[in-house]
């Protein structure tokens, strides 16, 4: 009243129930406004059409509609597929097929100069694959010998690290947390089950849960907060006053809230209503400036003042839900990394087909000029490149000098053991040989020995006769 733009005298009187009437009702103290024995109503008034039709209502002053409201108890059951749950489905998509493209552009890269990659085909599908999943636990024992494929694998295990890193933390905290349902969940369950439903006394709410189905008999009313946990702690039985479940409207499930966060949650559809407002006769001149006033009110900070000083602050009470409020990774918060690893290895792909179409240009030209069809040509590179690059370090053989090949050889200590050994053969790497006597000033150099002279083994064979 005070952000009116003139001064209106009030004066509040508590609306006390008649001695000859059971029970007080919003409605029968709206009645009373009708009747002008008040020339208007403030407090907790909900707006409804039927009200609308005896008294004019305020805009109202806070949110609208009617919720259901249970206790919440601790998740015992076991998931065994809980595993499945930190990663959201599109992310573990994603993955797997990152995991697989990874694997062919890495087989790609290294099949024509890593033996760790070559084989039968089924061998090579296993290897590709096997590298690619085995980096999610660093198993991989394959060398990767080319540079464009060391590039694709430490950025493809970079992301690997955070995604399983994430994926640890995640799946830690699901099981880990102390776990809270709600015990209904379904208007449909209260009625399929016949369970007991409480409601504010003299509520419209009341005519509400009539309308949805509920029976008489399983409407429990409650004047307090106190009175409401006391008929949740009583449960549904039908020798007690006890309730498994509670409508009313948004503003009192919050005070509840506020007082019992730790045992009870909000479920279910919302009911919408007109909100709380102030009732005056129909046609009354305050109705509008009291309208404006309330809505100085609520766009200022002064209503969330109010509503901390009544329902406190709810960010201090825990989430009664936690695997609700989403642990769960999704694709959102990886895909630029995915991005990375995707556009790195397109662009390896990229720089190693450019190369191998540079050096075998020839042959496409080739084939070109021969009038072969573009399949031919295709199958004739997929050929080539089938082949090991023997211009690859990966394939040079050690201990090769100048050409050749030498093999060891075993010289005695006696100088006729070498003389009347078999002649030293000379292999070059392209498998020909070479006798002594074709070519003996060849075999003699290449192993380091100086030619003896004949007279000399002339005089020792006539030697070793004479001694015979």
């Amino acid at each position: 009243m005070d952000m009116l733009p003139y001064s209106v005298p009030y004066e509040f009187f508590p609306f006390k129930k008649p001695e000859d009437v059971i029970t007080k009702s919003y409605d029968d103290l709206i009645y009373q406004v009708y009747i002008q024995n008040y020339d208007a109503v403030v407090g907790d008034v909900t707006i409804i059409a039927n009200r609308s039709l005896y008294v004019d209502f305020t805009l109202p002053y806070t949110e609208s509609g009617v919720s259901m409201i249970v206790p919440v108890k601790e998740d015992e059951r076991t998931n065994a597929w809980i595993f499945l749950k930190p990663l959201k489905t599109e992310l573990w998509l994603t993955s797997g097929v990152f995991f697989v493209f990874t694997g062919v552009v890495i087989w790609v890269l290294e099949h024509r100069i890593n033996d760790d990659f070559r084989g039968p085909r089924i061998h090579q599908l296993g290897t590709m694959f096997w590298f690619s999943f085995s980096t999610l636990v660093f198993a991989h024992r394959e060398k990767v010998v080319s540079n464009l494929g060391r590039f694709v694998v430490i950025i493809w295990v970079f992301v690997v690290l955070i995604l399983t890193s994430s994926y640890t933390a995640s799946l830690t905290s699901m099981l880990t947390v102390h776990q809270l349902e709600p015990t209904i969940t379904d208007v449909n369950v209260l009625l399929k089950n016949g369970y007991k439903v409480g409601y504010k006394e003299g509520s419209f709410v009341l005519g509400m849960l009539k309308q949805l189905g509920i029976q008489n008999s399983n409407l429990i009313a409650y004047s307090s907060p106190e009175d409401f946990d006391e008929a949740f702690s009583k449960g549904s039985n039908n020798n007690n006053d006890g309730i498994v479940a509670a409508f009313d409207e948004i503003p009192y499930i919050k005070l509840l809230l506020a007082r019992h966060c730790d045992k009870y949650t909000m479920v279910g559809p919302t009911y919408k209503t007109g909100g709380f407002g102030f009732v005056f006769p129909r046609g009354s001149p305050l109705v509008p400036d009291v309208s404006r006033a309330i809505l100085n009110v609520t766009e200022g900070d002064k209503m969330t003042r109010i509503e901390k000083a009544w329902f406190g602050n709810q960010e201090s009470c825990p989430d009664p839900n936690p695997m609700v409020s989403s642990n769960r990774l999704s694709l959102d918060s990886f895909w630029g990394l995915f991005l990375i690893a995707g556009l790195s290895s397109t662009l390896a792909l990229l720089i190693f087909s450019v190369i191998f179409l540079y050096e075998h240009r020839k042959l496409i030209l080739t084939t070109g000029n021969s009038g072969t069809s573009i399949s031919h040509r295709i199958i004739n590179l997929a050929r080539h490149f089938d082949q090991k690059d023997l211009s690859s370090h990966t394939f040079r053989k050690t201990g090769v000098r100048d050409g050749y090949n030498v093999e060891d050889i075993s010289v005695k200590a006696s100088p006729t053991a070498f003389i009347f050994s078999s002649p030293p053969r000379i292999s070059s790497i392209t498998g020909e040989s070479f006798s002594p006597q074709e070519d003996q000033s060849m075999s003699y150099e290449s192993v380091g020995i100086s030619k003896p002279d004949i007279s000399t083994l002339e005089e020792a064979n006539t030697s070793l006769d004479v001694s015979n």
